[in-house]
Formats: structure tokens, C-alpha cells, sequence
């Protein structure tokens, strides 16, 4: 046997320089926002290393309402069927730009408020989008009207209006504070799923340095304000290279996590593109994350009305495959759209078709909802 090999053997196997090494390692995992709380930086480090463990299970308004049920205290479609609430909850601040006293989905914000509140004081974590108007027309953010990015940029039309925007944005997260009044650490996940088309900021509406600026002038606007509790979550949606994904990229010193968001339309017994398309892409992304030391979800995805009785272990589970990733959040469950005339939903509930399987998922070792969540500590050292 090679005598330094012996010795690097021997050394690891008595748990010192091997620990020395994987402590170093971690430290490379740091916070673009360097004010961040020392709670933020608490819940990141330990992020980083619950990847190692497994994957944490999200769910979108999961405490507000489900099918055919809302604002009851405590419940939770997810709970009903599992016993245990999600590791993840999403919420969104579309509305607080208007000074709305609900949000997008008819949440009352003071409502929400608390609900992040009872997550973080069970050990949960909360991710928050923002479905924002567009600055340049005031509709809402599917509004594509061309150059209304661009208006929100320094120096233009609509600029200062859309700063207010972000001061009622700022002015909510430092609401959001712990038992103790510290801020309760967030994932914010802003401009979400930039490469498609279908929102104002998404890439058909700005070139990648006008979006770069709108992402890094919001960071830095948030911060100049105060807020020191977010960890920030790059997101895109489809993407077929690495360039693509990069492409609008504002760069590793204005992100922590990164992201895609993909959703499952075709039946998963007939057609296996989803799960080719999330692998191909977690491969893309996880080069990038390796590369540039980030943390990897995938920020929204699921299935309506999850017709596939088997989808969360035969059809989810492969699309992640052996990925590490922090979590995979699905959809909320509205219940019956009246205008569409159907069941809008994409976790299970009680008597759903995929129920069973549902259990089955929560029970697999690698998948981690509240009560795993809780056991980690995840907001200590």
C-alpha cells in the first residue's frame, strides 16, 4: 500500500481532516446577500447540508384552503391524507403592489402573515413568489405588453412607480418576524420562470442584461431597505442547454438557489417526456450548481387533478431521479373552478385516486415533510 495513502486512509477513518475538509467545503455555500441574518445563514448552511439527506415536500397555500374547504384553523389537505404537514409552504405576494388587503388566490395577507408565523414556529419553511402587475400598463403580470421590462429599469417611464411597488413588497417581508421578533428567514423566489413567455419579465419581453438589471436592482433596492432574511431562488422553466439556462443568469453573487419550474400535462402511462425533460434538465442545472456551489429545487411543478394513481413514486420520483436537490413544491389545491367548470388542484386529499401512493411517497426515506423538517433544527446551529 502507498505509504500517503495509508496515511490519508488512516486519517479519515479517525474523523479529523476528512471533517476539516467537508466544513471547507461548505463554506464555499455563501449567501449573496453578505447582511444576511444570522438566521438566514443558519437556515441556508443547513439547507445545504440537508440535501444530503433528502428532499423536502412544498405545497402552495397549503394552510389557507383546499378542496372544498377553506380557512379552517390548522388543516391542511396534505395533512389530512399524511397525518404530517408539508416541509415547504409557497405563498405569493401578488397584490401587495396595489396596497390589497388579499393577495392573487383571495388570501388575506394579514392571514398569510400568520400562517408563515405557525410554519417557521413548527420547524417549516416558507418560499414566496410574486405574481407583480406590470409597471408599464398596471394589468396583471401575464400582461406581455413589449418594453414593459425595460420601464421598470432605472431610468424609465415606469420606475419610480414600480420602487413604491417594491416598498409595500419590503414593507410585508419585515412584518414577517418569529415568537422572539426576528425575521423569520424566507426563500424568495422573484421573476419566476424568466425563459418562458407568458409573463411581463419573462425573456421574450427584455434582453438578458435588461433582465439582469431588474433582478440585481431589486436585490440590492430590498436590501438597501432592510430586509436581510432572504435566501434568493434563480428560477427559470424550460431550457434545453446550459448556455440557455445561464443566458440570463445575473450571476452568483445575486442568487442562492436555483431552479426550474416544469408541470406534467400528458398522460405519464402513454408519454415519458416529462420525466426525460426533468432529468435532462436537472443535468444541465446540476453542472451549473456544482460549478458555482448553489443549492438546486425544482420551485413548482405537479400534475392537475393527478389522474395517475401511481404518480408520485412512479412518475415524480423518477423525474427527480438521484438528483440532490432542497425540495419540489406542487401547486395549490383551489378545488372547482367555476369559469372553467372543473377541479383545480395538485396534491391529494382524502378519497383523490392518488391517495394511496401519496402515503407511500411521504413514507419513502428520502422524501422529508414538516415533522423530518422539525427534526433537523433547521433555524439552529
Amino acid at each position: 500500500m502507498n505509504k500517503l495513502f495509508f496515511v490519508l486512509l488512516t486519517i479519515c477513518l479517525t474523523g479529523t481532516s476528512c471533517s476539516s475538509k467537508a466544513q471547507s467545503i461548505d463554506t464555499k455555500f455563501s449567501l449573496c446577500d453578505t447582511k444576511a441574518t444570522k438566521k438566514t445563514h443558519i437556515l441556508h448552511k443547513n439547507l445545504v447540508q440537508l440535501t444530503k439527506k433528502g428532499i423536502l415536500f412544498g405545497h402552495q397555500d397549503d394552510l389557507a384552503y383546499g378542496v372544498n374547504w377553506k380557512y379552517e384553523a390548522r388543516r391542511s389537505d396534505v395533512k389530512d391524507v399524511t397525518g404530517d404537514y408539508p416541509g415547504v409552504y409557497g405563498w405569493d405576494l401578488g397584490g401587495l403592489e396595489n396596497k390589497s388587503a388579499n393577495n392573487i388566490d383571495g388570501i388575506p395577507f394579514d392571514k398569510m402573515r400568520q400562517y408563515i408565523l405557525d410554519a417557521h414556529t413548527r420547524g417549516g419553511i416558507v418560499t414566496l413568489s410574486w405574481h407583480i402587475d406590470n409597471p408599464l400598463t398596471e394589468k396583471d403580470a401575464w400582461d406581455t405588453t413589449p418594453k414593459s421590462l425595460a420601464s421598470a429599469l432605472p431610468g424609465g417611464e415606469s420606475h419610480e412607480k414600480y420602487k413604491a411597488w417594491l416598498d409595500e413588497g419590503a414593507k410585508f417581508i419585515l412584518t414577517l418576524k418569529d415568537k422572539n421578533g426576528e425575521p423569520i428567514p424566507l426563500l424568495y423566489r422573484p421573476y419566476h420562470e424568466l425563459t418562458g413567455t407568458w409573463f411581463w419579465w419573462c425573456k421574450n419581453n427584455g434582453s438578458p442584461e435588461e433582465f439582469k438589471t431588474l433582478w440585481k436592482f431589486t436585490i440590492d433596492y430590498f436590501q438597501k431597505k432592510g430586509v436581510h432574511n432572504l435566501i434568493y431562488v434563480y428560477n427559470t422553466a424550460d431550457f434545453k442547454t446550459k448556455e440557455e439556462f445561464l443566458e440570463y443568469y445575473p450571476g452568483s453573487d445575486y442568487a442562492d438557489v436555483l431552479s426550474f419550474d416544469k408541470y406534467q400535462y400528458s398522460d405519464p402511462t402513454k408519454d415519458n417526456s416529462f420525466i426525460e425533460d426533468c432529468q435532462k434538465q436537472f443535468k444541465i442545472m446540476n453542472e451549473v450548481a456544482q460549478e458555482q456551489h448553489k443549492i438546486m429545487a425544482f420551485a413548482e411543478t405537479g400534475y392537475e387533478a393527478i389522474p395517475y394513481d401511481k404518480w408520485w413514486t412512479d412518475t415524480l420520483m423518477k423525474a427527480i431521479g438521484d438528483y440532490n436537490i432542497s425540495y419540489v413544491l406542487v401547486w395549490r389545491n383551489h378545488g372547482w373552478q367555476e369559469k372553467e367548470k372543473k377541479m383545480h388542484y395538485y396534491a391529494p386529499f382524502k378519497g383523490q385516486i392518488s391517495e394511496k401512493d401519496f402515503v407511500d411517497f411521504y413514507n419513502l426515506d428520502k422524501i422529508l415533510f414538516e415533522k423530518d423538517a422539525a427534526k433537523e433544527k433547521l433555524y439552529k446551529k
